[in-house]
């Protein structure tokens, strides 16, 4: 239950158009939901903003297609991440609306409620190479899910380092930038030094061996020489996502 659906319950019971005790009704069925094997948290998205985010991987199709029923019932709407090619086509069926990512392994269906305009400038998204589009993806997935506005820039990582020198004035435009970038995970400390809004680094599993499965990237971005670079955990763009739109959502 989202806050403008709240909202709009109470603005009906103070004109006179719903009792208190149909109010209640609703209010008192959203909060948990126990399917047995997941406890649903129907009060999410009035706290957060956004209702619970069903990760797929390790979830069965049955599960997943459940879970996602029960948060499409509420009219909140619902976004799956690291999605199966079965869930996916399980989702497909049963919701038709419902857009698909392969690339970014997600699954969204909007819902039924109005949500706020998003913010003029937009957050962007920002890849040091090809092989980091999937993340990148799943970041922009999360973005357009909440409602946000999204631009990217795609392949500009340092060893060209001209390619992101040159977008210094759209990055300048941004209200917000995620930086994704494997290999040696450098990327972030220089976008950090071009621009002056919150930059969000997450490092991708990308890279030969001594990489580590993305291990040296993070480990490069927490050392960042630029100030006040944030990071998130490795090939997490769902939560770069989500530290953006809370960022955003305190301007």
């Amino acid at each position: 239950m989202i806050r403008e659906r709240v909202r709009s319950l109470l603005e009906d019971v103070a004109a006179g158009r719903a009792t208190i005790e149909q109010a209640l009704v609703q209010l008192d069925s959203a909060p948990v939901e126990n399917l047995g094997f997941a406890n649903i948290d129907h009060h999410r998205a009035l706290r957060s903003g956004y209702p619970e985010v069903v990760f797929g991987e390790g979830k069965s199709v049955e599960q997943t297609v459940a879970i996602c029923d029960r948060i499409a019932a509420k009219g909140d709407g619902f976004l799956v991440t690291r999605s199966s090619e079965q869930q996916r086509s399980a989702l497909s069926a049963r919701f038709p609306a419902v857009r698909l990512n392969p690339l970014a392994r997600t699954a969204c269906l909007a819902g039924s409620a109005p949500r706020a305009a998003p913010t003029a400038k937009p957050a962007m998204i920002v890849t040091a190479g090809t092989s980091d589009l999937a993340v990148a993806e799943e970041a922009a997935e999360t973005l357009a899910a909440l409602g946000l506005n999204v631009a990217r820039l795609s392949d500009v990582g340092v060893a060209g380092i001209h390619r992101i020198l040159a977008q210094h004035d759209v990055l300048r435009d941004a209200a917000v930038v995620i930086v994704v970038a494997g290999m040696d995970g450098a990327l972030p400390s220089v976008v950090g030094g071009l621009v002056r809004v919150p930059v969000i680094a997450v490092p991708t599993s990308v890279g030969y061996g001594a990489s580590f499965q993305g291990l040296s990237a993070l480990l490069a971005m927490l050392n960042s020489c630029a100030a006040g670079v944030t990071v998130c955990n490795i090939d997490n763009g769902f939560g770069a996502a989500m530290a953006a739109a809370r960022i955003l959502s305190a301007q």
